[in-house]
């Protein structure tokens, strides 16, 4: 979420298409299972928008592996960043918590980019408002580097080493009408 920058799709490469997204993907349920021992207490909430995207197609593969519905949700972090004053106002997405809340339970969260790690920091902040889970961890699409605070995922899709002057954008079928992670140069004004 901290870098869908948007980038000129002539200028952007793929580094990752559909195939290998849904590759990533099942890599990922699989070290969920065998970190978790199981997923038995397993909730994932994915981090609007594509967060959310990456978690329902992550609960599948889980649910494929293991034959058992993983409890997935959103969390909004929109109130809780450090940025807010510094950009216009955004809508707010919506948070939803499973039917047996968080509580004692293993939140992974899911965000398709980590970046400086303040979106994280902004969904920690957000969970210690809905409950208290037994443990955190982070799963996401893309680690492009270049944090700003103590954060690293559990889980990584790509590590992508990236530029400043460099953008990634995420897209996924359910809101760009197709899977692709790519790589492009920052429009000059920017």
């Amino acid at each position: 979420m901290d870098s869908n920058d948007t980038n000129e799709p002539d200028v952007a490469r793929p580094v990752l298409e559909g195939p290998d997204i849904a590759r990533v993907l099942t890599r990922i349920a699989h070290e969920i299972v065998e970190r978790a021992k199981g997923a038995d207490d397993v909730v994932l909430l994915g981090i609007p928008t594509r967060g959310v995207f990456l978690a329902r197609r992550l609960a599948e593969k889980l649910e494929e592996i293991t034959g058992r519905k993983i409890p997935v949700g959103s969390l909004d972090i929109t109130m809780y960043r450090d940025d807010l004053r510094m950009h216009p106002p955004r809508a707010l997405a919506r948070t939803e918590i499973p039917g047996d809340g968080i509580d004692g339970r293993l939140v992974v969260l899911v965000d398709d980019v980590l970046f400086s790690g303040r979106t994280i920091r902004a969904a920690l902040d957000g969970l210690n408002d809905i409950g208290r889970p037994r443990a955190v961890q982070l799963a996401v699409l893309v680690d492009r580097g270049h944090r700003e605070l103590p954060i690293r995922a559990d889980y990584v899709g790509k590590n992508l080493p990236t530029s400043l002057r460099e953008t990634v954008k995420v897209q996924l079928a359910e809101e760009d009408g197709r899977d692709a992670v790519l790589l492009g140069a920052k429009p000059a004004s920017a």
